[in-house]
C-alpha cells in the first residue's frame, strides 16, 4: 500500500503532535512538521535533495507545492525550504528553496524562489513572484511580478497574520475530530 507520507532514501518525514495532513496530499523525505501544522488537499511537500521544515501553527493550503534545491558547487548548502511559526500559505502557492520567518501570509498563486528570505510580519499579495535571492523586509505588503514593496502593514493586518493561523488551527482540529 502506498502512503501519502513516505520516505526518500530511508529518510522519513517527522510529524509532531496534532498535525493534520489531508489524505490527498503527499509529504516525502526530509520534512519536519511542527505542532499544529495543517496540510490541506492536493499539497506536495518534497524534501528529497534538501530538507523542509514547517513551524508551529503554520498551514499550507490546497494545491501548493513545496520543494528544495540540491547542494552544488555554486550553492554549497543548496536551498532548503524553511517556514516559521504562524505562517499561512494560500492556495496554489509555490515555495522553492526559500526561508519564511514568522507571521507571514503568502497570497494565493504566489511564487517564492530559491534563496529568498522573508522576514517576520509580511504579506505577499496573491499572484506575486518573488525572484531568487531577494529579501523581503519585515512589516510590509509586497505585490507584483516581480514583487515590490508596496506599503507598511496596518495594525489590523499585523493582527490578522496571527489570527488567520489560529483560525486554521481550529479548522484543522475540526478535521482531526471528524477522522476519529
Amino acid at each position: 500500500m502506498v502512503s501519502n507520507i513516505r520516505p526518500y532514501q530511508s529518510i522519513h518525514p517527522k510529524l509532531a503532535e496534532k498535525v493534520f495532513v489531508d489524505s490527498t496530499s503527499v509529504v516525502i523525505g526530509d520534512v519536519q512538521l511542527d505542532d499544529d501544522v495543517s496540510i490541506w488537499p492536493m499539497v506536495v511537500i518534497r524534501g528529497d535533495v534538501n530538507y523542509i521544515r514547517i513551524g508551529k501553527r503554520s498551514n499550507i493550503q490546497d494545491g501548493s507545492v513545496l520543494h528544495v534545491s540540491r547542494k552544488s558547487a555554486m550553492h554549497v548548502e543548496g536551498f532548503p525550504t524553511i517556514i516559521g511559526n504562524d505562517v499561512t500559505v494560500g492556495h496554489k502557492v509555490m515555495l522553492h528553496g526559500c526561508t519564511l520567518h514568522n507571521r507571514i501570509l503568502v497570497g494565493m498563486g504566489a511564487i517564492v524562489m530559491d534563496g529568498v528570505i522573508v522576514e517576520d510580519d509580511v504579506i505577499i499579495a496573491a499572484g506575486s513572484l518573488v525572484p531568487p535571492n531577494k529579501t523581503l523586509e519585515s512589516g510590509y505588503l509586497y505585490v507584483g511580478n516581480p514583487v515590490k514593496q508596496s506599503r507598511p502593514l496596518k495594525e489590523s493586518e499585523l493582527g490578522f497574520l496571527k489570527q488567520t493561523a489560529a483560525n486554521y488551527v481550529l479548522l484543522k482540529n475540526e478535521y482531526r475530530e471528524a477522522e476519529d
